[in-house]
């Protein structure tokens, strides 16, 4: 049996920022502000203090340079080769060198133990390309990376100083990271505290969400309703953004329920007149099958008037139907309890089909039955009449020579299924949304012309069977649904099935309705 396609639900993507809850766009928008404005203040101060450092190198470098320019400065009469790491009071990693001529004359690092390490080839060539013009300049040396000037003095000579990058570069690494942790751990303190907070503003929300849902829950659509579901006060409070909300959800409500209410009053009182007028009907339309009957047995009419009195009697005989049928659906409406036995679908159909055959000789009916016998727990006159229904809807609208097929099984959820399908001309599609509803007629889709539409034109239609079949399903919790096209026309009931020992173990003979 083919189930009626499922509505498809609401599927959050990370893809799409608009499908997100509402809370965790406001976490992650927190959290992309607080990373934005770390990533400022971190920018900030990484810039701050690399120039805070540089000056302070700087003004370190310059006195580094004035002590070795001390001991190289040569005495009367020419250079006297000095080195100038011989200076007193130079740091450990000290570079110096002196260029004399476009070569290194002396030079090297100061290494920790006070002793002297000689410059590399690639070294003397980097100091060699500095320009003497006393501006500072990094440089990378095979020690490390350095802050480097170059001082010409006033004896011709070029003096280069330099100090290591190291302790700057080491201070600022230290300050990334502690921006890196404390950013990492603000983070994540928000994450978790905003999501706290947030979740505990958004509880209101929630709760105006869940009473909607509710709402839209419950059977509205007939029937007596209780709506009686409300916001509480507490989120309904008009001088809050969420209790204007939540104000406005209840009032909604209430002039809904005064809605349901009138209707419900309407529809009582117009279920009232039916059930009351066709019950007022019932006995003068008896008498006037009986007068008609009598006057029939005992009085002398020409041919004309045999066939008036049988006009009037078959009339009588309709209204009749068309009495018992509102009654009925009145009944139905009213919720009168059905008066439930064991039912066999397989018996009940056969029957049916059987007494139709009868009155229908000129169409095909075909039986589809299971080995086993289905079982249901129902109401054996209201489900003969829904069969009786379907198979004189087929009988009545398909001509002469129409293939009727009857089908009783189990469909693969455990439920009894029943389907009527006939190979006639089909039910318009426009027509098909509302061929349950009161009083609908399609007459001219589904019967033929001349001699083929003599059923349906001699017994004519109320426009109630297929409501009737609706109602007494919905009664014993079940359905019937409606697929039509053009030489395939197919009705199908399902309800429960009588639950038996032993019963999950007999072969099942399943039809499929598409």
């Amino acid at each position: 049996m083919a189930s009626p396609e499922a509505p498809q639900s609401h599927r959050r993507s990370w893809l799409k920022p608009a499908t997100w809850h509402l809370r965790t766009r406001l976490i992650l928008l927190a959290m992309a502000l607080l990373i934005a404005i770390c990533g400022a203040v971190g920018v900030a101060s990484y810039a701050s203090m690399d120039a805070f450092l540089t000056r302070q190198l700087d003004e370190q470098l310059s006195q580094a340079a004035e002590r070795a320019n001390d001991p190289g400065r040569p005495p009367m009469g020419g250079f006297n080769g000095r080195d100038p790491l011989d200076a007193r009071g130079q740091s450990v990693g000290t570079v110096n060198a002196r260029i004399l001529n476009g070569q290194v004359n002396s030079g090297g690092f100061l290494a920790s133990d006070t002793t002297r390490s000689a410059l590399s080839t690639e070294d003397k060539e980097t100091l060699l390309a500095l320009a003497a013009n006393a501006q500072p300049v990094d440089r990378a040396l095979s020690n490390g990376n350095y802050r480097l000037v170059a001082v010409k003095t006033n004896f011709g000579d070029v003096l280069v100083t330099g100090l290591p990058l190291a302790g700057k570069e080491s201070t600022l690494t230290s300050l990334v990271w502690t921006f890196v942790f404390v950013s990492l751990g603000g983070l994540l303190l928000v994450g978790l505290a905003g999501t706290i907070l947030i979740r505990r503003t958004m509880k209101p929300l929630e709760q105006l969400s869940e009473v909607a849902t509710r709402v839209s829950q419950l059977p509205l659509d007939a029937g007596e309703v209780a709506l009686a579901v409300r916001v509480p006060p507490s989120n309904s409070n008009p001088g809050t953004e969420v209790g204007s909300v939540g104000h406005a959800l209840n009032l909604m409500l209430d002039n809904v329920a005064s809605a349901l209410q009138a209707r419900q009053k309407s529809e009582t009182k117009v279920r009232q007149f039916v059930a009351d007028a066709s019950h007022e009907l019932r006995t003068p339309l008896t008498a006037i099958r009986g007068y008609t009957e009598l006057m029939r047995m005992t009085e002398d009419f020409t041919p004309d008037g045999q066939k008036s009195l049988a006009r009037v009697q078959s009339q009588s005989e309709r209204m009749t139907a068309l009495v018992e049928d509102l009654l009925l659906l009145a009944r139905l409406d009213e919720g009168q309890p059905l008066k439930l036995t064991e039912v066999d679908l397989t018996q009940l159909v056969v029957e049916s089909v059987s007494d139709e055959k009868v009155m229908a000789p000129g169409h095909t009916w075909r039986l589809e039955l299971p080995d086993e016998p289905v079982v249901v727990n129902g109401d054996a006159s209201q489900l003969r009449q829904v069969l009786v229904n379907l198979l004189s809807n087929a009988r009545k609208h398909t001509p002469s020579g129409t293939t009727v097929v009857t089908g009783v099984g189990t469909s693969p959820e455990g439920a009894a299924i029943v389907a009527v399908r006939d190979d006639g001309g089909g039910i318009p599609a426009a027509f098909v949304d509302h061929v349950f509803s009161r009083f609908a007629r399609a007459d001219a889709a589904r019967k033929g012309s001349g001699d083929q539409a003599g059923a349906s034109a001699a017994e004519g239609t109320s426009g109630l069977g297929l409501s009737i079949v609706q109602s007494i399903m919905e009664a014993h919790g079940g359905r019937v649904t409606v697929t039509s096209r053009p030489g395939r026309t197919e009705f199908a009931l399902q309800m429960p099935l009588l639950q038996q020992k032993g019963q999950g173990d007999a072969p099942r003979f399943v039809i499929s309705v598409t």
